[in-house]
């Protein structure tokens, strides 16, 4: 078998090479998309890197190749839930009368007539340091396709086991226990209290209810409440609301995340969102149930899902954001949902879900920095009550 690469293949081969397995960028298939290879990692320091092996041999063909990469990235912003993208084009075949243009927002171009032209171009030396070695690649040819292949080859493995790992189901053993801790706790306080399908505030109190900040300061010591409270529920229709919710977002956080990862979020957005709700509660009042740990399960969703939007863009769009917005807009036009709650939850789950990271996204610094935010709110919010 003789396979031949002349100079244009073998800087493309080069840099697919250097791209996929050394920086991480994944091929994405276009329609339509000729004589062109589109690579993109929403991590990278562009997030589109394009590969142009067309002739251009004119402005005019140059401006229409612009915006046709423009149209092309604003699909993939919206289908990514992208918040910024920029793109290197690299063109490889490009006209001598071809004038490069380096205002062009969000693109970036350069021409490669040679492998080692990459080092013309400072601003692309800077971002990738590697990439000035792509010249002392020596093999050609066959030798080349070969090498190169199976590297490719290895690091798209090694991303789909990856993938596998962390998209495969697992027990949701952490959800199962939540669940059947919430039940208990009804089921008792509703058999205490006498009455199944609403339960005595007084005894959702003596329980562990949520009480507001004025009784905390005179009790420092039940701040407990912010826990309990969270197991506990006020009717039947209320429980079965939450539970249903815990029963479908439940196994997947605890999927993405890990057991004890889920329950530290769980437990975190719960007490993020008492104290928030805490601060408006009138006297007299007790606060129950678990819509703050839920809605941090919303929080820690999105946040996982950011990282990993290439495979859950579409879940986000189209069922978790409608499904938050329309229980925000409950909470805001109903009577005796605590829409604070639903709030300090939900920022609870996003800071939490960074204290605990993505897996195989994450880095120690991005927890640290979810660590010091965490803080930085509860204090916050502990002040406002007045205890500090």
């Amino acid at each position: 078998m003789n396979i031949t690469l002349d100079k244009n293949d073998e800087i493309v081969m080069k840099l697919l090479h250097y791209f996929i397995t050394e920086q991480g960028y994944n091929p994405v298939i276009l329609h339509g998309a000729k004589d062109e290879i589109w690579l993109e990692n929403t991590d990278g320091e562009y997030q589109i890197i394009r590969i142009v092996t067309n002739y251009i041999h004119n402005d005019e063909q140059f401006d229409y190749d612009i915006f046709k990469t423009k149209q092309i990235m604003k699909t993939i912003k919206k289908k990514t839930l992208s918040f910024k993208m920029n793109a290197l084009s690299i063109f490889i075949n490009l006209g001598e009368n071809v004038h490069l243009k380096d205002d062009i927002s969000n693109i970036d171009c350069i021409k490669l007539t040679e492998v080692n032209d990459i080092n013309k171009y400072d601003f692309i030396v800077e971002k990738y340091p590697s990439i000035s070695k792509l010249d002392k690649v020596t093999e050609q040819g066959l030798e080349l396709f070969m090498k190169l292949t199976e590297e490719i080859n290895l690091k798209n493995q090694e991303d789909a086991m990856k993938a596998e790992d962390v998209f495969s189901k697992k027990r949701p053993i952490i959800t199962y226990a939540l669940i059947f801790s919430n039940i208990i706790m009804y089921i008792l306080s509703a058999l205490l209290g006498g009455n199944f399908f609403d339960v005595d505030p007084q005894i959702l109190g003596e329980f562990g209810g949520l009480l507001n900040y004025n009784t905390l300061n005179n009790n420092p010591i039940e701040l407990y409440r912010l826990i309990t409270s969270m197991f506990l529920h006020s009717g039947i229709i209320h429980i079965l609301f939450n539970i249903y919710a815990l029963y479908i977002l439940g196994p997947q956080i605890e999927s993405f995340f890990g057991k004890w990862k889920y329950l530290l979020i769980y437990l975190i957005s719960g007490i993020l969102g008492g104290l928030l709700s805490m601060l408006f509660l009138p006297d007299n009042t007790v606060g129950v149930g678990a819509s703050g740990a839920i809605f941090g399960l919303i929080g820690a969703f999105i946040f996982f899902g950011y990282y990993y939007r290439v495979y859950l863009g579409t879940v986000i769009k189209s069922q978790i954001v409608p499904l938050l917005l329309l229980n925000f807009a409950i909470g805001l036009f109903s009577s005796g949902i605590s829409l604070s709650a639903h709030i300090g939850g939900f920022v609870g789950g996003i800071l939490s879900a960074k204290i605990v990271g993505v897996k195989y996204k994450t880095e120690l610094s991005d927890s640290i920095n979810g660590i010091i935010m965490t803080l930085i709110f509860t204090i916050f919010l502990i002040y406002l009550g007045g205890i500090i």
